[in-house]
């Protein structure tokens, strides 16, 4: 097991390199994976701005319709001057000013004239609060309509239940992404800038002097050196893939293991793990000295993962961009770990789509393998 121990023995000179892209590739994607559950979260929760409210009612209605604003937002309570509202929505110190009229009931209940009202232009908030006073105002009017007191249909619009809101994504599926959706789709960043490295330290190593007439002319055949570099590569493979898992099951846990796609989840890994490698072999093969190496895997890691939906959601990049990334093998990975981070069951259609996107990263993989031989097989002729 020379050969094999050889790698080995190149692979913990280089073990740093391994442990800074953990490091990278943990950090980010729980970084990410805490922004994502943070806009997730306030996309679809209550808003809360500073309202300067003028009475000049003090009536019981004009009461409630402050009352129920402050349950919204944060109320400030201002006298009726136009120097001092214009100062104090100048200096922002409010976005939105109401002033209810002191005939508030027969003009803006009774009547159709609209409350005064005074806001930030171009503010978006201004129109969130537009449609909470019209919705506010026409609840009371049904309730003046249908013969309640005024003390009774401001008790009956707080006392009103709103049903919760179901969100639903385009294709009908949820539009929650599963907690550890960022963290699969950063694993091919962390396969294919490890595996560039690693790999390409260990080619370059048997480049060095005359090692590669030495292993030619040793008493171990070129078939067993073969065998055992492989049994090298796939033992680094298999720990990188581990930690990977290990890293999913550490975080996340029963969440992760109780889905019932999860299964899906680690055939995808592994075969980006099976392509990386391959890749990073072919690429090594070409890598005369460290400085290029560097570069190389750089340029190989980060464009790919730019172009194929790692960094940036698939969702939102061109469509041009995409036809091109159809070309790159990160691409198809992605596609299957869309469709899993957004379905808690598959359909048909859903599992075919996987099978072929999975499918096409083996034939990656084949095409890597082939293109290895045939480098190979030209050297040595050579």
């Amino acid at each position: 097991m020379t050969v094999f121990k050889c790698y080995m023995k190149i692979l913990r000179q280089n073990v740093g390199m391994i442990i800074i892209y953990l490091g990278i590739f943990f950090s980010v994607a729980l970084v990410m994976q805490m922004a994502a559950g943070k806009s997730e979260n306030s996309l679809y929760a209550n808003a809360s701005i500073d309202i300067g409210v003028t009475d000049e009612d003090q009536g019981v209605l004009a009461q409630g319709f402050t009352d129920y604003l402050g349950s919204i937002h944060n109320v400030i309570p201002m006298e009726n001057d136009p120097e001092v509202l214009q100062e104090n929505l100048f200096y922002r110190n409010v976005e939105y000013i109401v002033q209810i009229p002191a005939d508030f009931y027969e003009t803006c209940i009774l009547g159709d004239t609209p409350l005064k009202v005074t806001k930030v232009p171009g503010s978006y908030s201004s129109y969130y609060v537009d449609q909470q006073i019209s919705s506010y105002i026409s609840t009371l009017r049904t309730y003046l309509a249908a013969g309640f007191s005024p003390e009774e249909a401001i008790q009956g619009e707080k006392n009103e239940v709103h049903e919760p809101v179901t969100k639903l994504s385009s294709d009908s599926a949820s539009s929650d992404l599963v907690p550890y959706t960022y963290y699969f789709r950063y694993i091919p960043y962390l396969f294919l800038g490890a595996l560039c490295y690693t790999m390409g330290y260990i080619l370059m190593a048997f480049k060095k002097g005359d090692i590669q007439k030495r292993m030619e002319a040793s008493a171990i055949s070129v078939r067993r050196q073969a065998l055992e570099g492989l049994l090298a590569m796939g033992v680094i493979g298999a720990f990188l893939w581990f930690l990977g898992i290990l890293g999913v099951a550490i975080m996340y846990g029963n969440t992760f293991w109780g889905s019932p796609l999860f299964g899906y989840y680690m055939v995808n890994t592994l075969l980006m793990l099976i392509v990386a490698l391959s890749l990073s072999y072919l690429i090594g093969m070409f890598i005369p000295n460290s400085n290029i190496l560097s570069g190389v895997a750089n340029l190989v890691s980060l464009s790919m993962c730019f172009l194929c939906g790692v960094f940036v959601p698939m969702d939102v990049m061109d469509k041009s961009v995409l036809k091109f990334s159809q070309f790159l093998p990160v691409y198809w990975y992605e596609q299957v770990n869309e469709i899993l981070s957004r379905h808690h069951t598959l359909t048909p259609e859903l599992l075919r789509k996987i099978q072929v996107s999975m499918g096409i990263q083996m034939l990656f993989a084949v095409v890597f393998v082939c293109l290895i031989l045939v480098v190979s097989r030209y050297r040595k002729e050579g």
